[in-house]
């Protein structure tokens, strides 16, 4: 065989080669600048050996380790959580601001479980669970905020339930979709409508629930009669009521007559019906009642019964307020 022979054998032309963890991150469609775009964010092969060969140098071994032998790149969790590009993630972790199990990682290569270990990012946890969902509802009157109701009412647990069965490829799949089970985060009167959390981020849930972890909530109400000008400084200044006194952060008269207004009410309680008696309390009952604000999130254009996950940013900004 000639040399040039045994250079045609050889030549593996100009086409790219990627590992298993690549080729689940490439559309089979890519075309060549998207191709070449995702080179860009990789580690080299040179790279990526070094960085690997650093860490096994820096491993401290035993229980605190935090590599996953057959895990994925810590670089790719972070990106597909959508913390930032897989580049900058690597600048993160190279800046010693990622943790995983409580460990500060300096090296891209290590590999880590997403489904198992608990990541953070300059101390803020970040979900890379795909499991692991929060669903804003707009609950509508007449829904009871439990898993299940004897007197046969609707539930806000046949809504989660919908929201899984509609989002079952999301979900990984039918068999993952089945352990997928949303939970309300607090709750709201049969007849109160608006913004509710189910999810099934169990810390999360808990900090949002707890009174140490109380966050703004805003209602919208139309109460009976016209709400004079004092009525509003009495909310905000407190007033007592049976089990303690209250007071609103903010009061806002949004229209009134003798018909009827409309008065937007924000607080930090959690206490059972604490709208509706707060204004009854001032001789306002009310007629209608909605929550369209939790924390940094608000039920903005969703109708009643319509429901959405919530954003990356949106998850943050809720545990940022609970200091997760």
């Amino acid at each position: 065989m000639s040399s040039h022979d045994r250079d045609d054998e050889l030549d593996l032309g100009t086409e790219e080669f990627y590992d298993e963890d690549d080729l689940e991150e490439l559309d089979e469609d890519a075309d060549a600048d998207e191709l070449a775009a995702f080179d860009a964010e990789a580690l080299s092969e040179e790279d990526e050996a070094a960085a690997d060969a650093a860490r096994r140098r820096a491993a401290r071994g035993g229980e605190d380790d935090p590599y996953v032998e057959d895990g994925e790149r810590l670089q790719k969790v972070l990106a597909h959580a959508g913390v930032a590009s897989r580049r900058a993630c690597e600048g993160l972790i190279s800046a010693g601001r990622v943790s995983v199990d409580g460990v500060v990682v300096t090296e891209p290569g290590v590999r880590v479980d997403p489904l198992t270990q608990e990541i953070r990012v300059d101390g803020s946890r970040v979900l890379t669970n795909p499991d692991v969902v929060t669903v804003l509802l707009n609950k509508p009157a007449g829904v009871v905020t439990t898993m299940e109701d004897p007197e046969g009412r609707p539930t806000v647990a046949e809504f989660g339930q919908r929201w899984v069965d509609e989002h079952v490829e999301e979900l990984g799949g039918t068999e993952r979709a089945a352990g997928v089970r949303l939970v309300h985060v607090g709750r709201l009167d049969t007849e109160t409508e608006g913004l509710l959390l189910l999810s099934n981020d169990g810390e999360l849930a808990h900090r949002l629930m707890h009174p140490s972890y109380e966050i703004s909530k805003t209602y919208v109400a139309i109460v009976a009669g016209e709400v004079e000008h004092w009525v509003p400084r009495k909310l905000r200044s407190g007033i007592e009521l049976e089990d303690g006194q209250i007071h609103a952060d903010r009061v806002t008269v949004k229209d009134s007559g003798p018909a009827g207004s409309i008065v937007e009410v924000s607080l930090h309680s959690g206490r059972n019906r604490i709208v509706r008696r707060m204004l009854a309390a001032v001789d306002h009952p009310v007629k209608r009642l909605a929550r369209t604000k939790l924390g940094p999130l608000s039920v903005g254009g969703l109708r009643p019964g319509e429901m959405r996950a919530l954003t990356g940013d949106e998850v943050a900004a809720l545990q940022k307020e609970v200091g997760l």
